[in-house]
């Protein structure tokens, strides 16, 4: 049995597959420069190369994370070629480092201010399935309903659900070498959906992340707006860093549910947009409740308190609780976010209350 933290990641490290050439990830000499704290963190590098799946980077994360002693996972992604082009093979020890992370090899480069887009206002989530796209379609429309000039990329480039979710699907056009975005509700929206077919799975790199956000960001015919909304993909991963290294963004919303389950990814998800110094507006907890939709009595299904105790702890306030209703889901479903479809229900009223929060917190677009 391991009895040092080193011992213990070596062996889980032995454990993985490497789906390309059949071995275990360290024999493929796939993992390089593992390093650890004496606090529990571990912090490696994968090399990935053109063929390789990137859902490699979460297993060897979720494997760690198990670990007695660890307790933070950092996994940098690193093209194969270039760090071998660049760098002889390093040795696979595990060294103990000091508490500051290891020093970037690259320069992080520099945000690029885009002032026509407004306010760029990200919301995130610790896990997938807590509704996260669901708050951002119904937040940007909120905004246009206002009179707002509102824009919406969907940075969920592993599912991209804004098509089905505002109604329009079809390849945007290009006029002078820029695309132009679709429109719903009064919303100006990107996404991958609108480029790929249905079924084709999203198999990217951190590389493509980059560049395909970057050219959200910079080749869309946005024209003027006051806000901008990016619904990021659930976790914090190579999609958050990439936004808040291409630019500069106003504010994170982080969504979760009651459950402490999703509670407990979704700190991690303050933590990681406090570590790049963006600022966190606020905490919004969907699905607090289901909402009967005969007699309107509301049951807690995903228990209570989550979303507000979380916001006690990180200090944040929590933006607002929104009920679980089959007209939401519908709404989804069919292209008609609730705001939209029942305005009047409980929770398009408790979304038109996060908007109205979110906007106070974030403040008035230059010119406004």
């Amino acid at each position: 049995m391991a009895t040092t933290l080193q011992a213990r990641i070596a062996d889980a490290l032995s454990r993985i597959r490497h789906p390309r050439t059949g071995t275990d990830v360290v024999t493929a000499q796939a993992v390089r420069d593992v390093a650890t704290t004496t606090s529990g963190k571990v912090r490696l590098t994968l090399l990935l190369g053109a063929g390789d799946d990137p859902a490699l980077a979460r297993s060897i994360r979720q494997a760690l994370e198990t670990l007695e002693g660890v307790t933070e996972v950092t996994v940098d992604v690193a093209d194969a070629s270039a760090f071998e082009a660049n760098r002889k093979a390093a040795s696979r020890a595990l060294p103990v480092m000091n508490q500051q992370p290891a020093p970037q090899r690259v320069p992080a480069p520099t945000p690029v201010a885009y002032p026509n887009l407004g306010r760029i206002i990200a919301v995130s989530s610790g896990k997938g399935g807590v509704g996260k796209s669901t708050v951002a379609v119904n937040i940007a429309v909120s905004l246009a309903k206002s009179g707002a000039r509102v824009g919406l990329m969907d940075a969920d480039i592993y599912g991209p659900n804004i098509p089905r979710m505002m109604g329009v699907n079809e390849p945007p056009s290009v006029i002078n070498e820029r695309i132009v975005p679709l429109e719903a509700h009064g919303v100006k929206i990107i996404s991958l959906g609108f480029l790929i077919d249905a079924d084709q799975p999203a198999i990217w790199r951190g590389p493509i992340v980059m560049k395909i956000i970057t050219q959200f960001l910079r080749d869309v015919a946005w024209g003027e707006l006051d806000y901008f909304i990016v619904d990021m993909p659930p976790g914090t991963g190579d999609a958050q860093l990439s936004l808040v290294q291409a630019t500069q963004v106003a504010g994170a919303i982080i969504v979760t549910t009651p459950q402490e389950v999703s509670v407990g990814d979704a700190l991690r998800g303050v933590k990681m947009f406090e570590r790049v110094t963006v600022p966190v507006l606020g905490i919004v907890e969907n699905m607090s409740w289901f909402e009967c939709p005969h007699c309107g009595r509301p049951s807690p299904i995903f228990g209570s308190g989550g979303g507000e105790r979380l916001a006690r702890e990180v200090g944040l306030p929590l933006l607002g609780q929104i009920p679980m209703s089959p007209r939401v889901m519908q709404g989804g479903d069919e292209g008609s976010p609730i705001v939209v479809a029942d305005p009047e229900s409980s929770a398009a009223r408790a979304l038109s209350a996060v908007t109205q929060r979110i906007s106070e917190r974030v403040g008035a677009p230059a010119g406004r």
